[in-house]
């Protein structure tokens, strides 16, 4: 099945229950071709399960996850290899390796699966780590890092592959403001430059309204609403109104 035009990820009427739990009820989305599509909801509200089923770490209940037109659960584990190959994962925590330096965790990815080795290696790498704003720290560690930069090198090897998607979740959780604008940026200069299509899942709406072209809010496992922040805004939905104000009142907290 080949995917809709301009259309490279897809939930259909996605339902995933663990325990007997709902966390997903018949979610629907759609993200096109080079956009910034953020998933803005509560604590809990199932916004890294929605990750892991892009990715095909997790299977839904029912329902399907389209990515490039195809059924993610519905593929061997070669072919969930192949397009695995083409996202990227920027997780909460960097995910770095503590004991290696900050070019060998860009590396890492290269060398795994013999993408490149000696100068042609070193090169990519250093191109990696420039497009995130940090070249000159190839031979740090992680632990002498603070935490944004950590997650730009955990942006640096996620792009090491030069995958046309890339998820983010929550790339400013824990950062000063500064250190979120940073991030922000860099997931901005991948749109602009590469055309990467990105989903943001975050609970920060300064950051999402900084780097997102669609905004999805997800609650009690389905996506309320969705569309460019100015409409959701000028929409006039309770809930998008008491999430992007951070109201205590509101029917994201009547439970």
């Amino acid at each position: 099945m080949s995917a809709p035009s301009g259309t490279v990820i897809e939930l259909r009427q996605v339902r995933y229950l663990v325990d007997g739990t709902v966390v997903l009820d018949g979610a629907d989305l759609s993200v096109a071709r080079g956009e910034v599509m953020g998933v803005m909801g509560r604590s809990g509200a199932g916004k890294t399960t929605l990750l892991r089923l892009i990715l095909g770490l997790t299977q839904p209940t029912s329902g399907q996850v389209l990515v490039e037109g195809e059924d993610v659960n519905a593929l061997s584990t070669p072919e969930l290899e192949r397009l695995r190959l083409g996202m990227g994962m920027v997780f909460q925590e960097a995910a770095l390796f503590d004991s290696m330096t900050v070019a060998d965790n860009v590396a890492f990815p290269l060398v795994e699966h013999r993408r490149a080795s000696g100068r042609e290696l070193a090169g990519r790498v250093r191109a990696l780590l420039e497009m995130v704003g940090m070249e000159g720290h190839e031979e740090k560690m992680p632990a002498e890092l603070s935490g944004g930069m950590q997650k730009r090198v955990g942006i640096a090897r996620a792009l090491a592959l030069e995958p046309a998607i890339m998820l983010y979740d929550e790339p400013t959780a824990g950062l000063d403001p500064i250190s979120a604008v940073q991030i922000d940026e860099v997931i901005v200069r991948l749109k602009d430059q590469l055309g990467v299509t990105s989903v943001v899942v975050s609970h920060d709406v300064q950051s999402l309204r900084r780097v997102c072209d669609q905004l999805a809010l997800l609650h009690k496992g389905k996506f309320i609403a969705s569309g460019p922040l100015s409409e959701l805004e000028a929409g006039g939905n309770p809930a998008v109104r008491q999430f992007l104000s951070a109201s205590q009142e509101g029917p994201l907290t009547e439970d």
